[in-house]
């Protein structure tokens, strides 16, 4: 009789499964530039269940830059990257046969701050002229998006200050807190980490004086995307729902939420965090990218003197699960 029910029970599951659609669970290996609260709706669709509905194992990993995420995609090592849009960009033009698409768009604006070393609460951009800054690595989205902010302000990337790009983008938290530099841009919740600790003080978000632009996708090797489309739509409708549950939920419910992906950080230090990035409309509502938010992002990689050509729109980016997961 057990042996009767049991194989009732697998027959059960297996019915399920096949109504779902998804006989067996696949795993992903993604790869993300840094771990912020400024990918929230990514870790909810993980803590929520969003992907595992959709019969996907996220594998995560953080990969520490744009460029390491970069190689570890063209490499095989990873299945999806999770970085700024330009490492596609760079790809392309590159003239590999088998580059990069972005297929799915996470955030719409730069997501670091500005940190000094002391508080300020009538800081000025002027302030920056002479000092000594740690913005990212160069050709990064972080640090061209802050070059495109002092360009805002009359200050002159090149003349006015010292942007000191020598330092990993990992690294530069460690840096600052060691002594060096008078500024640097951080990611939350590491921003108000610091702050809370009296160690730093943030003063003005990098991007709210940059403005809108595709800052944060998903991208994976065209000959991935080829052999994987419905993985993929599964995984973007995943990232949609994600996406749409952070925009319907206060920041201390995003905050419960995605705690777990950052074990040991307050969670009233975590909810501010997503306020802020919340406040300046961070998040985006849809994984479909724009193509005007796009030759804004290469609007902003040329005035850096970082892009050589234009990539084609419809060459780099892939909306086609993006516009499914919304439909």
């Amino acid at each position: 009789m057990k042996k009767l029910l049991s194989i009732l029970a697998a027959a059960a599951l297996g019915l399920s499964c096949a109504a779902c659609g998804h006989a067996e669970t696949q795993k992903v290996r993604l790869c993300e530039v840094t771990h912020s609260i400024f990918y929230a709706p990514q870790y909810v669709a993980i803590e929520k269940g969003f992907f595992a509905d959709e019969g996907i194992d996220i594998e995560l990993s953080n990969g520490g830059g744009a460029d390491k995420v970069m190689s570890a995609v063209l490499s095989d090592s990873v299945d999806i990257g999770f970085a700024g849009p330009e490492a596609s960009v760079y790809v392309y033009n590159e003239g590999k046969e088998d580059y990069t698409q972005v297929f799915a768009q996470l955030t719409r604006c730069d997501g670091s701050f500005l940190v000094a070393r002391e508080a300020d609460a009538n800081f000025t951009w002027d302030k920056l002229k002479g000092k000594h800054i740690l913005p990212g690595r160069k050709g990064g989205v972080p640090y061209m998006s802050f070059e495109y902010a002092l360009r805002k302000n009359n200050i002159d990337p090149a003349k006015d200050l010292n942007l000191d790009n020598s330092i990993q983008f990992d690294m530069m938290t460690g840096a600052f807190l060691g002594g060096t530099g008078d500024y640097v841009t951080m990611f939350e919740p590491a921003a108000s980490s610091v702050q809370a600790e009296g160690k730093g003080y943030i003063v003005a978000s990098v991007g709210a004086e940059a403005g809108e632009m595709p800052y944060t996708a998903y991208f994976a090797k065209s000959s991935y995307i080829e052999k994987n489309a419905d993985l993929l739509t599964r995984f973007t409708k995943a990232v949609y729902r994600g996406q749409t549950w952070v925009q319907e939920h206060t920041a201390a419910e995003v905050a419960e939420v995605v705690a777990k992906q950052f074990d040991g950080t307050d969670v009233k230090l975590l909810t501010s965090a997503v306020q802020s990035y919340k406040d300046i409309g961070a998040y985006a509502t849809t994984p479909v990218m724009a193509e005007e938010s796009f030759n804004r992002l290469q609007d902003v990689i040329e005035q850096a003197g970082e892009l050589t050509q234009r990539a084609p729109f419809d060459k780099v980016i892939n909306n086609t699960f993006a516009e499914k997961a919304v439909k």
